[in-house]
């Protein structure tokens, strides 16, 4: 599972589920969203045009997000139109973009006629264009950052596109919790960062290039010390962009986003076989056949020197380089050693080599 892993979710969007799920499978999770979102733009006009809807059907509907649809569906329920426009879209031609739109219209008892896979604007764009839509008004819900060319193609193409914006993506609800997550990343507090959608992703970004730690995040990326998990390819692209290699899951849901994080950092996840169990180091713990260890950041910090090359022996010196302070007194490593003996409870972690320091006590067997 993901015992002793430290997460860092994103989002805002349903952050509290999946902060929830990840906490079930034992991470300990962080919630800085990128950016906000704001409701119900210009209701007003998007009430005017569900009632354009309602009186005269589109030939196209096209749905971008859920959030987004189910948010229309409220306003219009609110206003005493929901069951109207149900109604409605139930005569229309409905183009979803993606599973979670595709799962919105279910939801409200409507079945797309066609769901672009890739989860983008422009492979809508392509297959509308290319089976012809001169004259045709075509409705399209906008997701949080508006209007991507989609629109524009249509019209191209002899369309009468018609466009609804039901929220758009904000600054975030706490910056300073977004500065300080990136310093964080970047200072190797996290095992993982989870983006949600491609303008959080792109947001997070900047705001780790703006406080000047993204080349340390991006070679926490190199060494497998930090993984990205992206719940889709385009959720992904910004990551990729800045040189990150996100996990992404086959299915863009949460539900496959939390699975391929426990593939990747649970239970295949690269241990250590020691004599007294499967060693792990996380970003601020440990554990021992994932059970949580609590070494402190010596400890931690002597653990990685010794499974650095798992089975070589590391000196008192060398030891001394990688812990908390300036001692150069050989006693400082021998003293953070005997606390992170103390901190396995007695288990034969590690090991003392007389004369010439310390090494991981391998499970008999195990590649040294």
């Amino acid at each position: 599972m993901l015992t002793g892993t430290s997460v860092l979710v994103t989002a805002q969007r349903r952050a509290d589920d999946l902060a929830m799920a990840l906490s079930r499978r034992g991470a300990v999770v962080s919630v800085a969203s990128a950016l906000g979102v704001e409701s119900h733009i210009d209701e007003d006009t998007l009430l005017d045009r569900t009632r354009e809807l309602v009186a005269e059907s589109a030939d196209v509907v096209v749905v971008t997000t859920g959030i987004g649809f189910r948010s229309w569906l409220d306003t219009a329920e609110a206003a005493g139109l929901g069951e109207a426009l149900v109604d409605a879209l139930a005569r229309t031609r409905l183009v979803a973009r993606g599973p979670k739109a595709r799962g919105a219209l279910q939801a409200a008892g409507l079945v797309p006629d066609w769901v672009a896979e890739s989860e983008t604007s422009a492979e809508i764009a392509d297959f509308l264009c290319t089976e012809g839509i001169r004259g045709q008004r075509i409705v399209v819900q906008h997701h949080g950052a508006g209007d991507d060319g989609l629109e524009r193609r249509l019209r191209a193409a002899g369309g009468d596109p018609v466009g609804l914006v039901v929220y758009r993506w904000g600054p975030p609800p706490d910056p300073e919790a977004v500065a300080a997550s990136v310093r964080d990343a970047a200072a190797g507090a996290y095992d993982a960062v989870v983006f949600t959608s491609a303008p959080g992703a792109a947001a997070w970004i900047t705001a780790a290039r703006e406080a000047g730690v993204l080349e340390e995040i991006l070679t926490l990326d190199r060494t497998g010390a930090l993984t990205s998990a992206a719940v889709g390819p385009v959720t992904a692209e910004p990551l990729r962009t800045a040189g990150l290699d996100p996990v992404v899951p086959d299915r863009g849901r949460l539900g496959s986003l939390v699975r391929t994080l426990i593939m990747h950092l649970g239970d295949d996840h690269e241990a250590t076989p020691t004599a007294a169990g499967a060693l792990r180091l996380r970003a601020r713990t440990a554990t021992l056949d994932h059970e949580v260890v609590g070494v402190s950041p010596s400890g931690l910090a002597v653990l990685r020197a010794l499974a650095a090359v798992p089975g070589a022996v590391v000196s008192r010196e060398a030891l001394l380089k990688v812990l908390p302070g300036c001692s150069t007194d050989p006693h400082t490593a021998e003293v953070a050693v005997a606390r992170l003996r103390d901190a396995f409870g007695g288990r034969p972690v590690v090991e003392t080599v007389v004369k010439r320091g310390y090494r991981l006590n391998l499970r008999h067997g195990a590649p040294a």
